[in-house]
């Protein structure tokens, strides 16, 4: 038997033996049942991407970090979705963005969540607190616990991190 043969074996007896248990453990958590049976299904689909079914010791313990991972993100994105709507709820009517810029904005949006989420923790901390916070070096070295040449350090890590990634 090939190996091709033997690692969709293992993924269709993973999948006949997990999947009603993880949609079962997605529904307690995700919003509804479709939303559950979409984060099951790209539960599986990462599986079958790692190419290491065969390898996996402990499948509902392996679902589950996958599973947990997908759901942080779109909790992440339903909430960058959600501050940005009530942002733009106050604007007025004639200054509202069209539905196609909204979901340009968005996508923006949660791109650059997704490339900060990148950073160490204490470097993208840094680079908000000046970049949103207008903090300097020193006051930030201060809250971080850092000397402001560790803070110039991390905004250069930051400011490094964000060109090469976009570019």
């Amino acid at each position: 038997m090939t190996t091709e043969l033997v690692a969709n074996d293992a993924l269709t007896q993973l999948y006949r033996e997990h999947h009603s248990w993880l949609l079962g453990w997605l529904q307690k958590r995700a919003q509804c049942r479709l939303q559950a049976e979409d984060h099951a299904h790209d539960t599986f689909m990462r599986v079958i991407a790692s190419n290491g079914v065969h390898d996996i010791r402990e499948p509902r313990a392996y679902l589950i970090t996958i599973a947990k991972g997908l759901l942080i993100n779109h909790w992440r994105k339903s909430a960058i979705e959600q501050a940005y709507l009530e942002r733009i709820a106050a604007y007025p009517e004639a200054l509202m963005p069209s539905p196609e810029e909204n979901a340009i904005i968005l996508a923006t949006l949660q791109e650059m969540d997704d490339l900060l989420n990148q950073l160490p923790t204490k470097v993208r901390k840094a680079f908000l607190m000046a970049q949103l916070d207008g903090l300097t070096y020193v006051e930030i070295g201060k809250q971080l616990g850092v000397t402001d040449r560790m803070v110039k350090k991390y905004m250069s890590s930051a400011m490094l991190h964000l060109l090469t990634t976009t570019f």
